[in-house]
């Protein structure tokens, strides 16, 4: 879930203290002059040009305020074209994205909250490269996995729904983690679309001014810390069930490309990080590790599919890759329970950290992934 508590920045800070590197925002040296420089800012996001060609774009950003920030770039209706989030004072980072000619705005958001400072931007034809047959493919079966994973959220959600609204709080709870799955494999994709992500996966401290509380956390708190369903509740249950098959419909005309693929893998290692080791994401149920594993299921899964082209342009990224995400299944074999996970309240501080760690190292080598595929 994209939006933050000021608690989870403040745990984001000191896991990455404590790791020394944080994969979720790296060092960047791009300074040639066909990179777009963004410099954020407590109050600023200055960019360095507002009109360049379509096509792969380079995006440095610094942050040279003191608070975390992220960079969008937005479409006119307030779709997400990329992003970067969890960019620590004083760090850079790089995002390669492909940008179609149009009118775009370019947002930094300090304290990754609100709607950021926005610039706006122009993106003018005749930088289109050819397509490469190869990455057509990876994106066409990229985009019937997002549908399937759409697809088969809603009968897994209709089960948590229907023990919802018969008030049978344990059939609640036991299907509550599953009807998850599906969404936390493709969250980069459902955020896309700007309005639905806070009405089904917003935790309480996340909400903006006015907005009520909806959504699978909001029914999370009822089953685990309220331990009982109200008719409230009842009728939550029956919204998340609306606003989740309105996802599914919507979800095949979802824009996507290889940088994207890419980039949306990167940020779901980054709603690793920034969520589940510090054990916000699912702070009443403790089923962290149930979303981590499908984070990490759909970043490999867009990885697998950009790989061919990525091993011709950067084998030993590709190489490095492999062994990362290698090291972070297997590091999260450790929790396994049965045909799940340990509850994430009983993994101690040490073990997050190692669990942090085998995620930082993937995610550094994955931040160039959309680079590789764009060469």
């Amino acid at each position: 879930m994209r939006a933050l508590r000021s608690s989870a920045v403040a745990a984001i800070a000191a896991v990455a203290a404590l790791t020394a590197v944080s994969g979720c925002a790296q060092k960047s040296d791009t300074k040639g002059s066909d990179a777009v420089q963004v410099k954020a800012s407590d109050d600023k996001c200055e960019v360095s040009k507002t009109s360049f060609p379509a096509g792969h774009v380079k995006i440095a950003v610094e942050n040279k305020g003191s608070k975390v920030t992220e960079v969008y770039v937005y479409a006119a209706d307030d779709r997400i074209i990329t992003e970067r989030e969890n960019i620590g004072p004083g760090t850079k980072a790089e995002i390669t994205a492909t940008i179609k000619s149009g009118s775009y705005e370019i947002a930094c958001k300090p304290g990754m909250k609100g709607d950021g400072i926005r610039q706006k931007i122009t993106v003018t034809g005749g930088g289109e490269k050819k397509s490469d047959p190869q990455l057509d493919k990876a994106v066409a079966e990229y985009r019937k996995y997002v549908q399937q994973q759409a697809d088969e959220t809603i009968p897994a959600a209709q089960k948590f729904v229907d023990a919802v609204k018969k008030g049978d709080l344990d059939e609640a709870k036991k299907t509550y983690a599953p009807s998850r799955t599906g969404w936390e494999r493709t969250e980069p994709v459902a955020e896309s679309f700007g309005d639905i992500d806070p009405k089904t996966d917003t935790r309480e401290d996340g909400l903006e001014k006015g907005q009520k509380w909806t959504g699978w956390h909001r029914l999370e708190k009822s089953l685990w810390d309220d331990k009982k369903i109200t008719d409230d509740d009842k009728a939550l249950a029956d919204q998340l069930m609306t606003d989740l098959t309105a996802w599914q419909k919507r979800v095949g005309s979802a824009e996507i490309t290889p940088t994207s693929m890419a980039n949306g893998a990167k940020e779901l290692l980054d709603e690793v990080y920034r969520n589940k080791i510090t054990g916000e994401e699912e702070r009443y149920s403790h089923t962290d590790l149930v979303d981590f594993e499908a984070n990490v299921d759909g970043a490999e899964k867009a990885y697998d599919l950009l790989k061919p082209v990525a091993s011709k342009n950067d084998p030993a990224l590709v190489q490095e890759l492999d062994k990362q995400f290698e090291s972070v299944k297997k590091a999260l074999g450790d929790y396994r329970d049965g045909d799940g996970f340990k509850s994430y309240d009983s993994v101690g501080n040490d073990d997050r950290k190692k669990l942090s760690d085998a995620v930082n190292a993937l995610s550094e080598p994955l931040s160039k992934l959309a680079a590789a595929v764009a060469k």
